[in-house]
């Protein structure tokens, strides 16, 4: 795929929500969609110029459960493996029509369903999906090495062809990563027998740690260079829980020591710099445990600076004191 074919498909975006809340301990992310377009996702995006078209929010009731047997230690897995069938499924359609797909969420069991739909599209074309994983967690868990049974601390093993989930999309098709196509990026919380996995698997991480001793853009373009060389595509799964919580506190998983408000733009305007970016998740949302839609307008900013809008751009808050004030 030519760059100006990938322009030309940057230029409509699809947004599909899917309000999922059972694969985390703490429910509410499934009003996350509902946030997000009232902190007017659609508008930001449609004042960039791109022809945005909402699909609205999927629904799993009509979907029949599969006859597998579900693992030990996978809290929900049947409601997750409805979602994650639907998922994949809409999430291809969406990809193959010449859309930019943009998953509004719901907790972080829905990039299971995402990512294998960009990995499958890809993949037909010939191209290698890379996915960074903006996130205070890992969440490369199995259900051998959970803690907690959740699911959504699972999505990025289950992406990167993990075993212990291996009926979750029942007959359709599976289209895991390999794992070094995986980059996390502000990791601050990950489990012993996880971080052992990944140490195994040699998963590239980058920590909160390495932020503050080497610096974003640093840190961030060694992961844009890493899928140019490949002519790789990007999907970037956005987990509010990577900013701060003194920034986003409307979330379920809080952490101390996030990325602040404008470590995560600059990452986000460099990320649209590259031209890479081919689809985006953007989870964990919890309006319930948000201060006056404080963490969606935080999001919705972070979508405006990874398509384009500039920091001059921005317009002046209604509380701004005026000039000569």
């Amino acid at each position: 795929m030519t760059d100006r074919t990938m322009t030309d498909r940057a230029r409509r975006i699809a947004l599909l929500g899917a309000p999922i809340d059972m694969g985390a301990s703490q429910r509410g992310t499934l009003m996350g969609p509902a946030a997000l377009r009232t902190a007017g996702l659609a508008t930001v995006l449609e004042s960039l110029d791109f022809e945005v078209v909402d699909h609205g929010d999927l629904s799993v009731a009509d979907v029949r459960d599969l006859t597998d047997t579900p693992p030990e230690n996978a809290n929900h897995y049947r409601e997750i493996q409805r979602w994650t069938r639907v998922l994949s499924r809409r999430g291809y359609e969406i990809a193959t029509s010449g859309a930019l797909p943009i998953f509004l969420g719901g907790d972080h069991t829905l990039s299971m369903g995402s990512v294998n739909a960009m990995a499958r599209h890809w993949q037909e074309r010939g191209r290698e999906l890379f996915v960074l994983w903006l996130d205070a967690h890992a969440d490369y868990n199995t259900p051998e090495t959970t803690i907690t049974a959740n699911m959504h601390g699972m999505s990025a093993a289950f992406l990167c062809g993990e075993p212990g989930l291996d009926g979750l999309l029942g007959d359709d098709p599976r289209a895991s990563i390999d794992p070094d196509k995986l980059d996390l990026f502000g990791a601050r919380s990950i489990d012993r027998l996880e971080k052992e996995l990944m140490r195994v698997r040699r998963i590239r991480i980058v920590d909160m740690r390495q932020i503050d001793e080497f610096g974003v853009a640093v840190m961030i373009r060694r992961v844009i260079e890493r899928v140019k060389a490949s002519n790789g595509v990007l999907h970037v799964s956005f987990d509010v829980d990577f900013l701060d919580p003194c920034v986003a506190p409307g979330v379920g998983t809080t952490v101390p020591g996030g990325a602040t408000y404008r470590e995560a733009h600059l990452i986000m305007e460099l990320l649209h710099d590259s031209g890479l970016v081919g689809s985006v998740d953007i989870v964990e949302l919890n309006p319930f445990l948000d201060e006056r839609g404080r963490t969606a307008r935080a999001a919705v900013e972070l979508i405006g600076s990874l398509f384009g809008q500039q920091i001059t751009d921005r317009p002046t808050p209604s509380n701004a004191i005026a000039p000569g004030e």
